[in-house]
């Protein structure tokens, strides 16, 4: 049962890395105030998705949902500022991954 789960598909790895290089361009290069908030965090649920789904063979609405939910999650920390809260506000590696704006 564990050997179905788990099952490397190269077409979603291959995404994952376009997707990634996507984000790293737009975290380097574009500066502006709708792409970079909201066009990465759109790519970024995306990538996430095709990450999961590079190694884990799992049904698409069931690994949508518990993206989404992932999503949710950091969304949320990002409202209630977590990284400040937890004494990270001057670490770029915990304000890059959790986010800092909602």
């Amino acid at each position: 049962m564990i050997g179905k789960l788990f099952k490397f598909n190269w077409i979603y790895f291959a995404l994952t890395i376009a997707l990634f290089a996507t984000e790293v361009f737009i975290a380097k290069y574009v500066h502006d105030t709708i792409i970079r908030p909201y066009g990465g965090d759109f790519l970024v649920v995306i990538l996430i998705y095709c990450f999961v789904k590079s190694f884990v063979d799992t049904p698409f609405l069931k690994t949508a949902i518990a993206v989404l939910l992932f999503s949710f999650l950091i969304e949320t920390l990002q409202y209630l500022h977590f990284v400040d809260r937890i004494g990270l506000s001057n670490n770029k590696l915990a304000r890059l991954v959790i986010g800092v704006s909602f």
